[in-house]
Order: structure tokens, then C-alpha cells, then sequence
């Protein structure tokens, strides 16, 4: 069993922590505001540390699971940062969603001080979280991908080996770009849809029954059914956060992002005229109520 310490007890990372504990591992996290509740991981075992160098003092292997790059590079590199208690021979574990750019630099400086470094972005929802049932993305080495292999399968059902350090969040960024890039491409068509005076049930029945079927289709149904946005618990905000880091990755690759930017001004629009916390289902109506030029 492994001493770990975790930062980021959100939706998904507080379905990692419990099946953390399930499997009989030592588990720190770190208190912070953005927590989901703790009880019941204290109950089952967990420590709390107040700082994360703190955390890390206590750790064999630190898991990441913030909302993106500012608070990665925060978490690692502040004055009472990750960096500042690690050991040599730690690890730290990257789940977190992250520019690239900022993956190789911060993971750099982690192999500098004598430990190893794994970027895991995770897909799949909170549902699968808890289920221990996540998809994991992992850039590293291959023997340190190995090694924490056994820890990683506490929390995830299918883990993929994408290639180097960096690799797993370029990889996540692409698997991104394309589900929720078509969620809001068939949010346009749904609000078309309704201002043609097409019902949203045989919106649903005619892409079913064609090429319009899939994962998006499906998050998007209960919505347009029912009014029921929960089959996609994603906010705009986020979306909109993952999009942007794809297309930043995209520049710095010099790669065509022609889609990848109008979807993202799609996003930026929608989170301006709506709420951002509300689920990505639900830009359907902000989208609706738009008349352009």
C-alpha cells in the first residue's frame, strides 16, 4: 500500500480518492474551498493537510485532479507548493486537464529534484468516477507507467500508455476537441431546429436513425426531450476552458484550427450571454435566442 497525497477533490477526483481508500492506500488530501464534502473520506481513513508542500512531505505519490493549468502550476510551484516537500523518488501524477506547454515545463522541474512525473487526464463523468470506472490518458515513461500502473487501475477501468511526458494531455485535448466539439456543433443544429419549427423529438429520431447518432446525440436527448440537462454534468465553463487549451495546443503545433476556433468563440459567446456553471446541454437556448446579422 502507497502513501498518497491528492489535490483536487472535486466531482471526479473525489471518486478517485474513495476507490484510493477502497484499495487500502494512505490517503492525504488537501483542504481547500473547492472541495466537494470530506466526511465521508475521513470517516473511511483520509488525513487532511492544510498546505500541499505539507502533503507532499507525507506522500510517496502525489495525484493532481485541479481545473487546469493556472492551478496545476499554483499547486506545484507556489511558496508552499508540492515542490517544496517533495522527496526524491516521489511521484507526482498529473489527472488534471493542462496546456502541454506548461506539462513539459512543470515536469522538468519535478524530474530535477529526483522524482518522476506522469500527465493522466481522465474522460468519462463523475458517475464513473465513483464506479472506479474512468478512462485514463497517460504520457510518461514507460517503466514509471508501469509502475503506477497498479495505483491508476484503483480509479479506472481502461488506462492508455499515449506516449512520453506530455502525450496523455495532447492526447485528452484531442479526445476533447472532438466530443464536445460535436455536443456543440449538434447544439447549434437543435436550436436551427426549433426555429424551423422541427420537433426536438423527431430532431432525435431522424439523426438517430441516421449518421447524426452517437455519445453526442445521446448527452444531448434528455435535454431536448425533457428539459433534463444531468446526462452531462460539463459545464460551459469548462468547456470552454478545454477548447481553448486545444486551441493553444493547436497554435503551438502550428496545426489548422479553423473548427476548433469557431466552436471556442461559440463557447466564449455562451458563456457571456448565460451562466457558465450551467451544463453544456444547456446552450441550446442561448444559442436559440441569438439573431445574427
Amino acid at each position: 500500500m502507497k502513501k498518497i497525497g491528492m489535490i483536487g477533490i472535486g466531482m471526479m477526483g473525489h471518486g478517485i480518492a474513495t476507490n484510493l481508500l477502497k484499495h487500502g492506500h494512505v490517503l492525504t488530501v488537501l483542504d481547500h474551498p473547492g472541495n466537494q464534502p470530506l466526511e465521508g473520506l475521513v470517516s473511511s481513513g483520509a488525513k487532511i493537510s492544510k498546505t500541499a508542500k505539507d502533503l507532499a512531505a507525507q506522500s510517496e505519490i502525489v495525484i493532481l485532479c485541479v481545473t487546469g493549468t493556472p492551478q496545476v502550476e499554483d499547486v506545484l510551484l507556489g511558496e508552499q507548493g508540492v515542490l517544496q516537500g517533495l522527496s526524491a523518488g516521489s511521484i507526482v501524477i498529473d489527472c488534471s486537464t493542462a496546456v502541454p506547454t506548461s506539462t513539459d515545463r512543470v515536469s522538468r522541474l519535478v524530474i530535477e529534484q529526483g522524482c518522476g512525473f506522469l500527465d493522466a487526464p481522465m474522460t468519462r463523468t463523475p458517475k464513473e468516477a465513483a464506479e472506479g470506472r474512468l478512462n485514463l490518458l497517460v504520457g510518461g515513461e514507460t517503466t514509471l507507467f508501469e509502475q503506477c500502473k497498479p495505483i491508476l487501475a484503483c480509479f479506472a477501468e481502461n488506462i492508455v500508455h499515449a506516449g512520453p511526458i506530455g502525450a496523455g494531455h495532447r492526447m485528452k485535448l484531442l479526445h476533447n476537441f472532438v466530443s464536445l466539439g460535436s455536443v456543440a456543433l449538434m447544439a447549434e443544429a437543435a436550436a436551427c431546429a426549433q426555429s424551423s419549427g422541427i420537433s426536438a423529438q423527431t430532431f432525435i429520431d431522424v439523426l438517430a436513425m441516421g449518421g447524426g447518432w452517437g455519445a453526442p446525440l445521446e448527452r444531448l436527448k434528455p435535454y431536448l426531450s425533457a428539459g433534463d440537462p444531468s446526462a452531462m454534468r460539463f459545464s460551459l465553463a469548462n468547456t470552454l476552458k478545454d477548447l481553448s487549451y486545444y486551441n493553444q495546443m493547436a497554435q503551438d503545433m502550428h496545426a489548422d484550427r479553423t473548427i476548433a476556433e469557431a466552436i471556442r468563440q461559440t463557447l466564449d459567446e455562451a458563456c457571456k450571454e448565460g451562466n457558465p456553471q450551467s451544463f453544456l446541454p444547456e446552450i441550446v437556448p442561448i444559442i436559440a435566442k441569438r439573431r445574427p446579422n
